[in-house]
Protein backbone atom coordinates (compact mmCIF):
# COMPACT_ATOMS: atom_id res chain seq x y z
CA UNK A 1 0.00 0.00 0.00
CA UNK A 2 1.52 3.36 -1.03
CA UNK A 3 1.60 6.19 1.49
CA UNK A 4 -0.73 9.06 0.64
CA UNK A 5 1.08 12.23 -0.46
CA UNK A 6 1.85 14.79 2.21
CA UNK A 7 -0.21 17.97 2.18
CA UNK A 8 1.00 21.54 2.78
CA UNK A 9 -0.54 24.87 3.68
CA UNK A 10 1.09 28.32 3.54
CA UNK A 11 -0.25 31.38 5.35
CA UNK A 12 1.23 34.65 4.08
CA UNK A 13 1.40 37.90 6.00
CA UNK A 14 2.52 41.26 4.67
CA UNK A 15 3.70 42.66 1.38
CA UNK A 16 3.74 41.65 -2.28
CA UNK A 17 7.33 40.46 -1.90
CA UNK A 18 6.11 37.95 0.69
CA UNK A 19 3.30 36.80 -1.60
CA UNK A 20 5.84 36.24 -4.39
CA UNK A 21 8.14 34.34 -1.99
CA UNK A 22 5.20 32.15 -0.88
CA UNK A 23 4.35 31.29 -4.48
CA UNK A 24 7.95 30.22 -5.09
CA UNK A 25 8.06 28.11 -1.91
CA UNK A 26 4.74 26.49 -2.85
CA UNK A 27 6.26 25.61 -6.23
CA UNK A 28 9.22 23.95 -4.50
CA UNK A 29 6.92 21.93 -2.22
CA UNK A 30 4.88 20.73 -5.19
CA UNK A 31 8.09 19.69 -6.96
CA UNK A 32 8.88 17.66 -3.83
CA UNK A 33 5.57 15.82 -4.18
CA UNK A 34 3.49 17.75 -1.64
CA UNK A 35 -0.13 18.63 -2.42
CA UNK A 36 -1.73 21.96 -1.50
CA UNK A 37 -4.39 21.87 1.24
CA UNK A 38 -6.85 24.74 1.73
CA UNK A 39 -7.33 23.60 5.32
CA UNK A 40 -4.28 24.06 7.58
CA UNK A 41 -5.70 21.49 10.00
CA UNK A 42 -5.50 18.83 7.29
CA UNK A 43 -1.92 19.71 6.31
CA UNK A 44 1.20 17.75 7.29
CA UNK A 45 3.45 20.75 6.65
CA UNK A 46 2.52 24.28 7.70
CA UNK A 47 4.55 27.29 6.65
CA UNK A 48 3.97 30.82 7.99
CA UNK A 49 5.57 33.45 5.76
CA UNK A 50 5.81 36.35 8.16
CA UNK A 51 5.96 40.13 8.20
CA UNK A 52 7.56 42.33 10.82
CA UNK A 53 6.59 45.78 9.53
CA UNK A 54 3.84 46.09 12.16
CA UNK A 55 3.61 44.67 15.60
CA UNK A 56 0.10 43.21 15.15
CA UNK A 57 1.24 41.05 12.19
CA UNK A 58 3.96 39.61 14.40
CA UNK A 59 1.57 38.90 17.30
CA UNK A 60 -0.84 37.15 14.90
CA UNK A 61 1.95 34.77 13.85
CA UNK A 62 2.62 33.81 17.47
CA UNK A 63 -1.06 33.08 18.11
CA UNK A 64 -1.26 30.88 14.96
CA UNK A 65 1.94 29.12 15.98
CA UNK A 66 0.64 28.38 19.46
CA UNK A 67 -2.32 26.47 18.01
CA UNK A 68 -0.15 24.38 15.68
CA UNK A 69 2.50 23.73 18.35
CA UNK A 70 -0.23 22.08 20.47
CA UNK A 71 -1.31 20.01 17.47
CA UNK A 72 2.27 18.83 16.98
CA UNK A 73 2.22 17.14 20.39
CA UNK A 74 -0.58 14.90 19.07
CA UNK A 75 0.90 14.64 15.53
CA UNK A 76 4.69 14.45 15.84
CA UNK A 77 5.01 14.13 12.03
CA UNK A 78 3.63 17.65 11.55
CA UNK A 79 6.33 19.93 10.06
CA UNK A 80 6.23 23.54 11.26
CA UNK A 81 8.09 26.30 9.42
CA UNK A 82 8.37 30.03 10.02
CA UNK A 83 9.75 31.90 7.01
CA UNK A 84 10.02 35.57 6.14
CA UNK A 85 10.89 38.67 8.08
CA UNK A 86 9.95 37.63 11.64
CA UNK A 87 12.06 34.50 11.12
CA UNK A 88 15.01 36.61 9.98
CA UNK A 89 14.66 39.05 12.85
CA UNK A 90 14.10 36.55 15.64
CA UNK A 91 16.26 33.65 14.41
CA UNK A 92 17.07 31.19 17.20
CA UNK A 93 14.99 33.19 19.68
CA UNK A 94 11.95 31.80 17.83
CA UNK A 95 13.04 28.23 18.65
CA UNK A 96 13.37 29.14 22.31
CA UNK A 97 9.88 30.61 22.28
CA UNK A 98 8.32 27.82 20.16
CA UNK A 99 10.54 24.71 20.50
CA UNK A 100 8.13 22.69 18.34
CA UNK A 101 9.37 24.54 15.22
CA UNK A 102 11.33 22.50 12.67
CA UNK A 103 12.64 25.28 10.43
CA UNK A 104 13.20 29.02 10.81
CA UNK A 105 14.26 30.67 7.53
CA UNK A 106 14.78 34.26 6.42
CA UNK A 107 13.47 35.64 3.11
CA UNK A 108 16.85 35.29 1.38
CA UNK A 109 16.58 31.50 1.78
CA UNK A 110 13.18 31.02 0.04
CA UNK A 111 14.79 29.29 -2.96
CA UNK A 112 16.68 26.88 -0.65
CA UNK A 113 13.53 25.42 0.91
CA UNK A 114 14.10 21.90 -0.47
CA UNK A 115 17.69 21.67 0.85
CA UNK A 116 16.62 22.97 4.25
CA UNK A 117 13.67 20.55 4.46
CA UNK A 118 15.89 17.61 3.61
CA UNK A 119 17.97 18.50 6.69
CA UNK A 120 14.74 18.67 8.75
CA UNK A 121 13.58 15.26 7.49
CA UNK A 122 16.92 13.83 8.59
CA UNK A 123 16.11 14.92 12.14
CA UNK A 124 17.67 18.41 12.37
CA UNK A 125 16.06 21.56 13.69
CA UNK A 126 17.29 24.23 11.25
CA UNK A 127 17.77 28.01 11.48
CA UNK A 128 18.74 29.67 8.17
CA UNK A 129 19.14 33.41 8.65
CA UNK A 130 22.72 34.07 7.53
CA UNK A 131 23.15 36.50 4.60
CA UNK A 132 23.43 34.63 1.28
CA UNK A 133 23.67 35.45 -2.37
CA UNK A 134 20.12 34.77 -3.56
CA UNK A 135 20.07 31.97 -6.09
CA UNK A 136 18.32 32.61 -9.39
CA UNK A 137 14.65 31.53 -9.41
CA UNK A 138 14.60 28.13 -11.03
CA UNK A 139 11.43 26.66 -9.56
CA UNK A 140 8.11 27.33 -11.21
CA UNK A 141 6.09 29.16 -8.55
CA UNK A 142 2.64 27.88 -7.64
CA UNK A 143 0.94 31.14 -8.58
CA UNK A 144 -2.31 32.20 -6.95
CA UNK A 145 -3.70 33.67 -10.17
CA UNK A 146 -3.77 32.48 -13.77
CA UNK A 147 -4.06 36.04 -15.11
CA UNK A 148 -1.61 38.22 -13.17
CA UNK A 149 1.83 37.33 -11.83
CA UNK A 150 4.56 38.83 -9.65
CA UNK A 151 8.10 38.90 -11.01
CA UNK A 152 10.90 39.74 -8.59
CA UNK A 153 13.53 41.97 -10.15
CA UNK A 154 15.54 43.09 -7.10
CA UNK A 155 15.78 41.64 -3.59
CA UNK A 156 16.79 43.49 -0.42
CA UNK A 157 17.20 47.19 0.29
CA UNK A 158 20.20 49.45 0.95
CA UNK A 159 18.17 52.34 2.38
CA UNK A 160 18.34 53.02 6.08
CA UNK A 161 14.97 54.57 6.95
CA UNK A 162 14.98 54.96 10.72
CA UNK A 163 11.60 53.23 11.22
CA UNK A 164 12.08 50.29 8.88
CA UNK A 165 13.28 46.78 9.62
CA UNK A 166 13.38 45.62 5.97
CA UNK A 167 17.14 46.09 5.32
CA UNK A 168 17.88 44.06 8.49
CA UNK A 169 15.64 41.19 7.43
CA UNK A 170 15.80 41.17 3.63
CA UNK A 171 19.49 41.97 3.24
CA UNK A 172 21.38 44.12 0.76
CA UNK A 173 20.15 44.89 -2.74
CA UNK A 174 20.63 42.07 -5.26
CA UNK A 175 19.32 42.66 -8.78
CA UNK A 176 18.45 39.80 -11.10
CA UNK A 177 19.89 40.04 -14.61
CA UNK A 178 17.64 41.49 -17.32
CA UNK A 179 18.02 38.21 -19.28
CA UNK A 180 16.76 36.09 -16.34
CA UNK A 181 13.81 38.44 -15.77
CA UNK A 182 12.84 38.42 -19.44
CA UNK A 183 13.11 34.62 -19.59
CA UNK A 184 10.67 34.29 -16.65
CA UNK A 185 8.25 36.76 -18.28
CA UNK A 186 8.44 34.89 -21.63
CA UNK A 187 7.35 31.69 -19.86
CA UNK A 188 4.48 33.57 -18.21
CA UNK A 189 3.38 34.90 -21.60
CA UNK A 190 3.42 31.35 -23.02
CA UNK A 191 1.37 30.13 -20.04
CA UNK A 192 -1.38 32.67 -20.76
CA UNK A 193 -0.63 35.31 -18.12
CA UNK A 194 -1.76 38.74 -19.27
CA UNK A 195 -0.30 41.06 -16.62
CA UNK A 196 2.95 41.13 -14.67
CA UNK A 197 4.03 43.27 -11.74
CA UNK A 198 7.76 43.79 -11.40
CA UNK A 199 8.61 43.71 -7.70
CA UNK A 200 11.30 45.20 -5.54
CA UNK A 201 11.47 46.58 -2.03
CA UNK A 202 13.05 49.64 -3.68
CA UNK A 203 12.50 48.95 -7.35
CA UNK A 204 14.03 52.19 -8.65
CA UNK A 205 17.39 50.93 -7.32
CA UNK A 206 17.21 48.08 -9.84
CA UNK A 207 20.46 47.39 -11.65
CA UNK A 208 22.85 49.63 -9.78
CA UNK A 209 24.58 46.57 -8.28
CA UNK A 210 24.95 44.87 -11.69
CA UNK A 211 28.28 45.16 -13.51
CA UNK A 212 28.69 47.35 -16.57
CA UNK A 213 28.29 51.01 -17.39
CA UNK A 214 28.20 53.00 -20.63
CA UNK A 215 31.12 55.29 -21.58
CA UNK A 216 29.19 58.30 -20.26
CA UNK A 217 29.10 56.61 -16.84
CA UNK A 218 25.38 55.75 -16.99
CA UNK A 219 24.46 52.29 -15.82
CA UNK A 220 23.41 49.91 -18.54
CA UNK A 221 20.81 48.45 -16.23
CA UNK A 222 18.16 50.72 -14.75
CA UNK A 223 14.45 50.08 -14.19
CA UNK A 224 13.78 52.26 -17.27
CA UNK A 225 16.12 50.11 -19.40
CA UNK A 226 14.47 46.97 -18.05
CA UNK A 227 11.00 48.23 -19.07
CA UNK A 228 12.22 48.76 -22.65
CA UNK A 229 13.97 45.36 -22.61
CA UNK A 230 10.90 43.33 -21.58
CA UNK A 231 8.16 45.40 -23.20
CA UNK A 232 7.71 43.30 -26.33
CA UNK A 233 7.34 39.89 -24.63
CA UNK A 234 4.50 38.14 -26.52
CA UNK A 235 1.26 37.49 -24.62
CA UNK A 236 1.85 40.03 -21.84
CA UNK A 237 -0.60 42.91 -22.21
CA UNK A 238 0.04 44.90 -19.04
CA UNK A 239 3.14 45.74 -17.02
CA UNK A 240 3.18 47.28 -13.53
CA UNK A 241 5.96 47.85 -11.02
CA UNK A 242 6.28 48.51 -7.27
CA UNK A 243 7.50 49.83 -4.87
CA UNK A 244 9.13 53.10 -5.89
CA UNK A 245 11.28 55.45 -3.80
CA UNK A 246 10.95 59.20 -4.47
CA UNK A 247 14.68 59.62 -4.11
CA UNK A 248 15.39 57.64 -7.30
CA UNK A 249 12.28 58.34 -9.35
CA UNK A 250 13.40 59.98 -12.62
CA UNK A 251 11.76 61.88 -15.43
CA UNK A 252 13.32 59.34 -17.82
CA UNK A 253 11.32 56.57 -16.09
CA UNK A 254 8.11 58.63 -16.29
CA UNK A 255 8.73 59.30 -20.00
CA UNK A 256 9.23 55.56 -20.62
CA UNK A 257 5.94 54.76 -18.87
CA UNK A 258 4.16 57.31 -21.09
CA UNK A 259 5.82 55.93 -24.26
CA UNK A 260 5.41 52.19 -23.64
CA UNK A 261 1.81 51.13 -24.34
CA UNK A 262 1.85 48.06 -22.05
CA UNK A 263 3.04 49.95 -18.95
CA UNK A 264 -0.03 50.88 -16.89
CA UNK A 265 -0.69 54.46 -15.82
CA UNK A 266 -0.45 53.64 -12.13
CA UNK A 267 2.38 54.66 -9.81
CA UNK A 268 2.86 53.53 -6.21
CA UNK A 269 5.28 56.01 -4.62
CA UNK A 270 5.28 56.14 -0.79
CA UNK A 271 5.82 59.60 0.71
CA UNK A 272 5.49 58.60 4.43
CA UNK A 273 5.16 62.22 5.68
CA UNK A 274 4.34 65.64 4.26
CA UNK A 275 6.72 67.40 6.63
CA UNK A 276 10.40 67.96 5.81
CA UNK A 277 11.67 67.71 9.39
CA UNK A 278 9.85 64.39 9.88
CA UNK A 279 11.17 63.13 6.53
CA UNK A 280 14.68 64.05 7.68
CA UNK A 281 14.19 62.20 10.99
CA UNK A 282 12.98 59.21 8.94
CA UNK A 283 16.17 59.42 6.75
CA UNK A 284 14.05 59.39 3.61
CA UNK A 285 16.43 61.59 1.60
CA UNK A 286 13.89 63.89 -0.11
CA UNK A 287 11.60 66.83 0.72
CA UNK A 288 7.85 67.15 0.26
CA UNK A 289 8.62 69.69 -2.50
CA UNK A 290 10.57 67.04 -4.43
CA UNK A 291 7.71 64.58 -3.96
CA UNK A 292 5.21 67.10 -5.32
CA UNK A 293 7.45 67.75 -8.35
CA UNK A 294 7.48 64.02 -9.14
CA UNK A 295 3.67 63.88 -9.08
CA UNK A 296 3.44 67.07 -11.18
CA UNK A 297 5.79 65.52 -13.76
CA UNK A 298 3.77 62.28 -13.89
CA UNK A 299 0.58 64.28 -14.43
CA UNK A 300 2.24 66.42 -17.12
CA UNK A 301 3.03 63.26 -19.13
CA UNK A 302 -0.08 61.27 -18.11
CA UNK A 303 -2.81 63.60 -16.77
CA UNK A 304 -5.10 60.68 -15.88
CA UNK A 305 -2.49 58.51 -14.11
CA UNK A 306 -3.48 56.90 -10.79
CA UNK A 307 -1.23 57.64 -7.84
CA UNK A 308 -1.11 55.50 -4.72
CA UNK A 309 1.27 55.79 -1.78
CA UNK A 310 2.07 54.86 1.82
CA UNK A 311 2.03 57.22 4.80
CA UNK A 312 2.95 56.91 8.48
CA UNK A 313 1.37 59.04 11.22
CA UNK A 314 2.57 59.46 14.79
CA UNK A 315 6.28 59.11 14.02
CA UNK A 316 8.34 59.89 17.14
CA UNK A 317 8.31 63.63 17.81
CA UNK A 318 5.67 64.43 15.16
CA UNK A 319 3.84 67.60 16.22
CA UNK A 320 0.25 68.46 15.36
CA UNK A 321 1.52 71.08 12.86
CA UNK A 322 3.77 68.47 11.20
CA UNK A 323 0.87 66.04 10.97
CA UNK A 324 -1.20 68.79 9.36
CA UNK A 325 1.51 69.11 6.68
CA UNK A 326 0.80 65.44 5.84
CA UNK A 327 -2.93 66.23 5.63
CA UNK A 328 -2.13 69.18 3.35
CA UNK A 329 -0.05 67.01 1.01
CA UNK A 330 -2.83 64.40 0.82
CA UNK A 331 -5.41 67.10 0.18
CA UNK A 332 -3.31 68.84 -2.50
CA UNK A 333 -2.31 65.71 -4.43
CA UNK A 334 -5.53 63.70 -4.23
CA UNK A 335 -4.37 60.11 -4.13
CA UNK A 336 -6.38 57.32 -5.73
CA UNK A 337 -5.38 55.08 -2.85
CA UNK A 338 -3.24 55.52 0.25
CA UNK A 339 -2.01 52.79 2.61
CA UNK A 340 -1.88 54.40 6.04
CA UNK A 341 -0.37 53.20 9.31
CA UNK A 342 0.25 54.52 12.79
CA UNK A 343 3.96 54.36 13.61
CA UNK A 344 4.88 51.05 15.27
CA UNK A 345 8.37 50.77 16.86
CA UNK A 346 10.25 47.82 15.35
CA UNK A 347 13.12 46.07 17.13
CA UNK A 348 16.56 46.95 15.83
CA UNK A 349 15.50 50.25 14.21
CA UNK A 350 16.89 53.61 15.43
CA UNK A 351 13.49 55.28 15.91
CA UNK A 352 12.34 52.52 18.27
CA UNK A 353 14.88 53.74 20.85
CA UNK A 354 14.04 57.43 20.72
CA UNK A 355 12.46 58.92 23.82
CA UNK A 356 9.95 61.15 21.96
CA UNK A 357 7.43 58.39 21.22
CA UNK A 358 3.80 59.52 20.91
CA UNK A 359 0.90 58.01 22.82
CA UNK A 360 -1.33 55.38 21.23
CA UNK A 361 -4.27 57.79 21.63
CA UNK A 362 -2.55 60.52 19.57
CA UNK A 363 -1.47 58.03 16.90
CA UNK A 364 -4.94 56.51 16.68
CA UNK A 365 -6.61 59.94 16.45
CA UNK A 366 -4.26 61.06 13.65
CA UNK A 367 -4.72 57.81 11.74
CA UNK A 368 -8.50 58.20 11.89
CA UNK A 369 -8.33 61.80 10.67
CA UNK A 370 -5.99 60.87 7.81
CA UNK A 371 -8.14 57.90 6.76
CA UNK A 372 -11.23 60.11 6.68
CA UNK A 373 -9.47 62.55 4.34
CA UNK A 374 -8.05 59.73 2.18
CA UNK A 375 -11.54 58.25 1.62
CA UNK A 376 -12.99 61.68 0.75
CA UNK A 377 -10.21 62.43 -1.76
CA UNK A 378 -10.38 58.94 -3.30
CA UNK A 379 -14.15 59.36 -3.75
CA UNK A 380 -13.49 62.68 -5.52
CA UNK A 381 -10.89 61.03 -7.77
CA UNK A 382 -13.34 58.22 -8.59
CA UNK A 383 -15.84 60.69 -10.03
CA UNK A 384 -13.71 61.05 -13.17
CA UNK A 385 -14.57 57.47 -14.11
CA UNK A 386 -18.37 57.92 -14.13
CA UNK A 387 -19.74 57.40 -17.64
CA UNK A 388 -16.31 56.56 -19.03
CA UNK A 389 -15.35 53.37 -20.85
CA UNK A 390 -12.47 51.61 -19.07
CA UNK A 391 -10.47 48.57 -20.18
CA UNK A 392 -10.86 45.95 -17.44
CA UNK A 393 -8.67 42.84 -17.27
CA UNK A 394 -10.93 40.15 -15.77
CA UNK A 395 -9.28 38.23 -12.93
CA UNK A 396 -11.96 36.55 -10.85
CA UNK A 397 -15.55 36.35 -9.63
CA UNK A 398 -16.98 38.99 -7.30
CA UNK A 399 -16.98 37.02 -3.99
CA UNK A 400 -20.11 38.93 -2.87
CA UNK A 401 -22.09 38.52 -6.09
CA UNK A 402 -21.56 35.38 -8.23
CA UNK A 403 -23.29 37.03 -11.22
CA UNK A 404 -20.44 39.54 -11.44
CA UNK A 405 -16.81 39.25 -12.45
CA UNK A 406 -14.09 41.55 -11.21
CA UNK A 407 -10.88 42.94 -12.57
CA UNK A 408 -8.76 46.09 -12.68
CA UNK A 409 -8.54 49.10 -14.91
CA UNK A 410 -5.13 50.17 -16.19
CA UNK A 411 -5.16 52.66 -13.30
CA UNK A 412 -5.58 49.73 -10.88
CA UNK A 413 -9.18 50.49 -9.87
CA UNK A 414 -11.07 47.35 -8.86
CA UNK A 415 -14.10 47.10 -11.17
CA UNK A 416 -17.16 44.81 -11.05
CA UNK A 417 -19.59 43.99 -13.87
CA UNK A 418 -22.01 41.23 -14.85
CA UNK A 419 -20.44 38.40 -16.79
CA UNK A 420 -19.42 34.76 -16.97
CA UNK A 421 -16.00 34.13 -15.45
CA UNK A 422 -15.33 31.02 -17.54
CA UNK A 423 -15.68 33.06 -20.73
CA UNK A 424 -14.03 36.26 -19.54
CA UNK A 425 -11.13 35.32 -17.26
CA UNK A 426 -7.90 36.78 -18.64
CA UNK A 427 -9.67 38.96 -21.21
CA UNK A 428 -9.62 42.74 -21.48
CA UNK A 429 -13.22 43.97 -21.61
CA UNK A 430 -14.41 47.52 -22.37
CA UNK A 431 -16.70 48.45 -19.48
CA UNK A 432 -18.89 51.54 -19.21
CA UNK A 433 -18.68 52.77 -15.62
CA UNK A 434 -22.13 53.29 -14.09
CA UNK A 435 -21.32 53.52 -10.38
CA UNK A 436 -18.30 54.91 -8.53
CA UNK A 437 -17.10 54.41 -4.96
CA UNK A 438 -13.96 55.63 -3.21
CA UNK A 439 -11.89 52.54 -4.05
CA UNK A 440 -13.91 50.55 -6.62
CA UNK A 441 -16.22 50.87 -9.62
CA UNK A 442 -19.21 49.06 -11.14
CA UNK A 443 -20.13 49.05 -14.82
CA UNK A 444 -21.48 47.05 -17.70
CA UNK A 445 -19.60 45.35 -20.51
CA UNK A 446 -20.07 47.12 -23.84
CA UNK A 447 -19.29 44.49 -26.46
CA UNK A 448 -18.20 40.89 -26.61
CA UNK A 449 -14.89 40.58 -24.78
CA UNK A 450 -11.72 41.10 -26.76
CA UNK A 451 -8.99 38.52 -26.41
Amino acid sequence: MTASPRRFHITTFGCQMNKADSERMAGILQDMGFIWSDDPEAADLILYNTCTIRDNAEQKVYSYLGRQAKRKHEQPDLTLIVAGCVAQQEGEALLRRVPELDLVMGPQHANRLQDLLEQVFQGSQVVATEPVHIMEDITQPRRDSTVTAWVNVIYGCNERCTYCVVPNVRGVEQSRTPEAIRAEIEVLGQQGYKEITLLGQNIDAYGRDLPGATPDGRHLHTLTDLLYFIHDVPGIERIRFATSHPRYFTERLIRACAELPKVCEHFHIPFQSGDNDVLKAMSRGYTHEKYRRIIDTIRRYMPDASISADAIVGFPGETEAQFENTLKLVSDIGFDQLNTAAYSPRPGTPAANWDNQLSEEVKSDRLQRLNHLVAAKAAERSQRYLGRVEEVLVEDQNPKDPTQVMGRTRGNRLTYFEGNLEELRGRVVPVKITEVRAFSLTGRALVAAEC
